[in-house]
């Protein structure tokens, strides 16, 4: 929004070499091997660059002071018979671990135009990240061969459904956070991925679905940083969590809540700054048909809502017969959904009397259909053994919320709710279990779930 143009007029390095300040070697099988070097660099560059702006301001910005530690990744594969015993090399950075330099220009102030210099730092954050950053890498063939198996390839998508925040740190004065969520697997713009802002609260529900591609499933992980939205002032960090991919079981959604840390770097931080609760499922390309689709037995799965179909349902095959082209459909997981809600136990006490006289309400969120069980009478661990129906449009993108309530004549007083999205249910069919009441200082809901599948397809536009 700021820059339109950034070249080099002047590029050295200076005469300060980067020292390697250690190094390891890690054995690839009997096919490479791969030597990661620890690099510290305070360089004497000469760098100057001419800025454009859209304003129409050219300026010349000297890069001075820079300072670099990280970790650079040398691949030596194939391993051959041949001296010198390698087929190329690749290399890559690892780990960029600091990345500090200072900007000046020449002959006048940068601060004259406000954002200028953050946005030259995001420029450079941003080619690195692109051009050299792993799983980015650069192959250099040193004995002639097919070495096309050795560049960036994509392996897998990522699904990810951001279902729910708790607990969030409060960082207004006045009022409560707006929290929303940037998610990402690579810090790119053009692959991160923003929630919708919650106003005004601390236990915020987005229930947003992402996708996302896999380049390494080994050593790459998903980001999820959590904001305060300031409006026209910068976004305030409440704290963020990530997932290391090589801990997902392909083909099985695993479903759990994050802790959220004021630095990814830093995991020791004792403070509570909430937590995160998301689904995650990782699909390797080419095992797609190794997995069930819950929602139809015809249908071969590649996400939690995104249906490949082959042959004549799905396939269009070009008049010379070379080229096939997919058409990718979306599955509307419609069915009837049954909630047994069998009991609760150990509810919190809310009436001044010390006793309670719960019900629970059953809301599903997109459709807002409500029902809600009997009044139990001077209960903390009351038993309704009530079961509700109902008809879901769209079960991958709707929730279930029970919420405990406590009767009074005059009014009724809030005890805490279950926040459930169907995902499982739709996956397993049918479940029963325990659920902890959120917003509550104890408590505990047992439910029985079940799911009766009419699934819809239609062909994305």
């Amino acid at each position: 929004m700021i820059l339109s143009s950034l070249k080099f007029s002047r590029f050295t390095l200076g005469t300060v070499s980067p020292q390697f300040t250690g190094v390891s070697i890690i054995e690839d099988g009997a096919d490479g091997i791969t030597l990661e070097l620890e690099l510290q660099w305070d360089g004497n560059p000469s760098i100057i660059l001419d800025i454009n702006t859209r304003l129409g301001v050219a300026l010349p910005v000297q890069v001075k002071n820079i300072g670099f530690t990280g970790v650079f990744r040398l691949i030596f594969k194939p391993l051959v018979d041949e001296f010198p015993c390698f087929g190329a090399v690749c290399f890559s950075l690892r780990q960029k671990k600091k990345l500090d330099l200072t900007l000046k220009v020449v002959g006048g102030d940068i601060s004259t135009i406000p954002g200028i210099s953050d946005a030259i730092k995001d420029t450079i954050d941003n080619a690195i990240e692109d051009s050299i950053m792993w799983p980015v890498r650069k192959v250099i063939p040193i004995l002639p061969g097919d070495y096309s198996d050795l560049e960036l390839k994509p392996v897998g998508t990522l699904e990810v459904k951001l279902v729910q925040a708790k607990e969030l740190t409060n960082k207004d004065i006045i009022g409560k956070s707006d929290p929303f969520a940037v998610v990402y697997i690579r810090p790119l713009p053009n692959r991160m991925k923003t929630s919708k802002t919650i106003n005004n609260q601390l236990n915020p529900v987005w229930n947003e679905h992402f996708e996302f591609i896999v380049e390494d499933a080994s050593t790459q992980h998903l980001v999820v940083k959590i904001y305060d939205d300031e409006g026209l002032q910068a976004s305030e960090l409440i704290g963020c969590a990530q997932v290391q991919l090589r801990e997902l079981e392909p083909g099985k959604v695993k479903d759990g809540w994050w802790k959220l840390v004021k630095d990814l770097e830093l995991q020791r931080d004792t403070k509570n700054r909430g937590q995160v609760h998301l689904e995650l499922l990782y699909v390797p390309f080419g095992t797609e048909n190794g997995f069930t689709n819950p929602f139809a037995p015809k249908f071969s799965m590649t996400s939690l809502e995104k249906v490949l179909k082959s042959g004549v349902d799905g396939t269009e095959v070009a008049e010379n017969g070379n080229a096939v082209m997919q058409k990718k459909r979306e599955v509307i997981v419609r069915g009837v959904l049954s909630i047994t809600v069998i009991s609760a136990e150990d509810l919190p006490v809310v009436d001044l009397m010390g006793k309670a006289d719960p019900y629970v309400v059953l809301i599903l969120k997109k459709s807002e259909m409500r029902n809600k069980t009997r009044v139990v009478n001077d209960c903390l661990n009351p038993v309704w053994n009530q079961t509700f129906d109902f008809v879901v449009e769209d079960g991958l993108h709707d929730m279930l919320i029970l919420e405990v309530w406590d009767h009074d004549t005059f009014g009724k007083d809030y005890m805490g709710r279950c926040i459930l999205t169907l995902t499982r249910v739709i996956l397993e069919g049918e479940y029963k279990d325990t659920f902890q009441l959120d917003e509550a200082k104890s408590g505990r809901l047992n439910l029985h779930l079940k799911w009766m599948p009419q699934p819809i397809y239609r062909d994305r536009e």
